[in-house]
């Protein structure tokens, strides 16, 4: 199947994907976070509240919903560090075709058990070669559809429908903050927002350990991060900005903050003592970012993108805070 040319993500076709989904996501709330005097002006975007506690069940939804009949009858398959594979898991159970998953290897277990009790087939592989199948669109023995996890128009169209949920709770949102891994959650928020009130920054969160967006906006063109560790934070922070995404990422947001994995843990605890939020690392990020400073006194809406961590795993970051 040829690989779809890059095109801007329509308002109109944001505003179908959510009306498509209705019936399948949770319209999650926005709760401000209380920090007291002096600090930011924070209100939480609750993802972590998805059936699959994670976002990405929205792009899924609508990917496999505009599958034709001969791509389902192929069944589907994509690549994931857990959250996109649940997703497309979840949708695919959902219209009754078979789905596989090529999974990063050092996925938390809670996410392998999930998308297995959601019917999936796995097969584990190291980062490295999960991030090159990204880029290549296959993986030898996967033969069904492949729905792209983040590069693939309608993924993204679906994402955008936060971006209509946070404007009509939070009319008067000055910064919205998202992790990237691959950047499709960011560039469907930033569509839809910046369709309907273009003056809104919408920012990136990167880890220190895997921040290629943030390197890209400072050299102006899409960069591999040499330095990339592998860490808890597992559901964003890539290898490389991928051409494609960056394309789509480089006008529509305002940048990408990098932030520490103490930041990160120090987030995570923060949305667990004022909140009682359990964030996984990437659903932290966008907390940390907005702690900086770097996206204004607000108000700001931080996207809690999932909530997939193993509470063994969560408990000892936090209790090391």
């Amino acid at each position: 199947m040829a690989t779809e040319s890059i095109r801007p993500i329509a308002l109109d076709e944001i505003r179908a994907a959510r009306e498509r989904i209705a019936g399948t996501i949770l319209r999650t709330p926005l709760v401000k976070l209380q920090l007291g005097s002096g600090a930011p002006d924070i209100r939480l975007k609750l993802e972590n509240l998805q059936p699959i506690n994670a976002y990405k069940l929205r792009g899924a939804a609508n990917a496999v919903a505009m599958l034709s009949n001969s791509e389902r009858r192929r069944g589907v398959w994509t690549i994931s560090a857990g959250n996109a594979g649940q997703g497309v898991a979840y949708a695919a159970r959902e219209a009754g075709i078979p789905c596989s998953v090529v999974v990063i290897e050092t996925a938390p277990e809670s996410k392998k058990e999930r998308m297995k009790a959601l019917g999936a087939s796995l097969v584990l592989v190291p980062y490295a070669r999960a991030w090159a199948a990204l880029d290549e669109r296959a993986y030898p023995g996967m033969d069904g559809t492949f729905v792209h996890p983040f590069d693939d128009h309608n993924f993204i169209a679906g994402h955008g429908t936060m971006g209509l949920e946070i404007l009509e709770d939070a009319p008067d949102t000055a910064a919205i903050i998202g992790g990237i891994g691959g950047g499709g959650l960011v560039v469907g928020v930033a569509a839809a927002v910046k369709a309907l009130k273009p003056n809104i920054k919408v920012y990136g969160a990167e880890p220190e350990t895997a921040a290629p967006v943030a390197l890209s906006f400072e050299k102006g063109s899409p960069q591999t991060f040499d330095a990339w560790q592998s860490s808890f934070v597992d559901g964003a922070g890539g290898q490389s900005a991928f051409p494609r995404m960056w394309q789509r990422m480089k006008d529509l947001i305002d940048g990408s903050i990098v932030v520490t994995l103490e930041q990160t843990k120090h987030a995570m605890r923060l949305m667990a003592e004022k909140a009682r939020i359990v964030s996984e690392g990437a659903g932290a990020l966008p907390l940390a970012a907005a702690l900086t400073g770097k996206a204004g006194k607000g108000p700001i809406v931080c996207i809690v993108s999932g909530g997939n961590i193993d509470l063994a795993k969560f408990c000892e970051l936090i209790a090391n805070d």
